[in-house]
């Protein structure tokens, strides 16, 4: 049965354990903690050495599940649980005997299978995993970019429910967003760097904190160079996007990713009949502290402008891709599409 790892956590912190766990998906964040979890909460340390069994799918011989499924049979040498553990399951290429186990499980083993990559539930067996109510299957997908910056903010509320005296800046989810990518492990790093590095006394988590922890620059980021838009500080902006242009930290094509997301949604404010802070955050999904920066822009840039900056923006990423650009440079695209924007 397809589970959300809250749940999983949840119940297994209850010490509620399933006969059988699939964890699989391209982003191994959560599917690693729940393996963790398992590897070493299951049986004590002793019990671990008995009963504890880790294979990988690329030592088995004929690329055949059943020797592990012949381990999960046995009954465990302590007299209690059993865990045996699969890893790199995707080599495995033989899983008939996986369909027989899962009519008649062994109520004190845990079988854990982790799969890198997604296994194709069109497939029988896989068919029949995903659905049986005593299967625990987790799948965890990739974050698209737009999801980044959502899955920041979630991680520090959180972070902010165990430590109230901590105010965190408002643009520091969509700095560490733009700079950190859709690798959950690096981003949770990078939180945590930041917020266990904050030297003593400091309650405060801001763009210079980030510099001085993760070093991204507090003065040449996304948020730096929307706000230079906003004001329509030419030389700001054309700075900013030079400096972009001159470092391999800052893809063009993925810097453009926040810009496209502002001014499609500063299109939709201008035609939101209701512009209280409130409708407008839940409209545009966006945090309500960044509201006041759509209401300055929607005076710089009316509907028709905000219009014509998004195919700017959509033009601009054709041509970062090959389309009608035989020789353009990052640098040459920046200063044409911050002429654009502000004339």
């Amino acid at each position: 049965m397809v589970k959300k790892y809250d749940d999983i956590m949840r119940a297994m912190r209850a010490g509620e354990y399933a006969p059988v766990y699939i964890l699989c998906g391209e982003e191994p964040y959560y599917t690693d903690r729940v393996y963790d979890y398992l590897s070493t909460h299951v049986l004590d340390e002793m019990a671990r050495e008995f009963d504890q069994q880790v294979v990988y799918g690329r030592d088995l011989q004929g690329a055949d599940i059943s020797p592990v499924i012949g381990a999960a049979r046995g009954f465990a040498m302590m007299g209690g649980r059993k865990v045996v553990i699969v890893r790199e399951a995707q080599a495995v290429k033989k899983w008939d005997a996986l369909g027989a186990y899962l009519e008649n499980m062994m109520p004190q083993t845990v079988l854990v299978i982790c799969y890198n990559g997604k296994p194709d539930k069109r497939q029988g067996i896989w068919k029949k995993a995903s659905e049986h109510p005593q299967v625990v299957w987790l799948q965890s997908d990739k974050l698209r970019d737009y999801e980044v910056e959502r899955w920041i903010n979630v991680y520090i509320a959180d972070f902010r429910n165990q430590h109230p005296e901590v105010t965190i800046d408002p643009r520091v989810a969509p700095i560490l967003a733009d700079h950190l990518g859709t690798d959950l492990s690096a981003i949770v790093g990078a939180l945590q760097k930041l917020m266990d590095g904050r030297p003593e006394g400091v309650n405060s988590i801001d763009a210079a904190l980030v510099e001085r922890n993760i070093g991204i620059s507090k003065d040449y980021n996304i948020m730096e160079l929307q706000a230079a838009l906003i004001r329509g500080d030419v030389v700001r902006a054309n700075k900013i996007a030079q400096y972009f242009a001159s470092s391999k930290d800052h893809p063009m094509i993925r810097e453009m990713a926040p810009l496209f997301t502002f001014f499609s949604n500063l299109l939709m404010y201008h035609y939101l009949p209701d512009k209280s802070q409130g409708n407008v955050a839940k409209e545009l999904g966006i945090n309500p502290y960044f509201v006041k920066d759509y209401a300055t822009a929607a005076q710089r840039f009316p509907a028709g402008k905000a219009f014509l900056i998004v195919g700017y923006l959509r033009d601009t990423d054709a041509r970062l891709k090959g389309i009608n650009n035989p020789s353009a440079k990052d640098a040459d695209l920046w200063k044409e599409l911050i002429y654009k924007i502000l004339h």
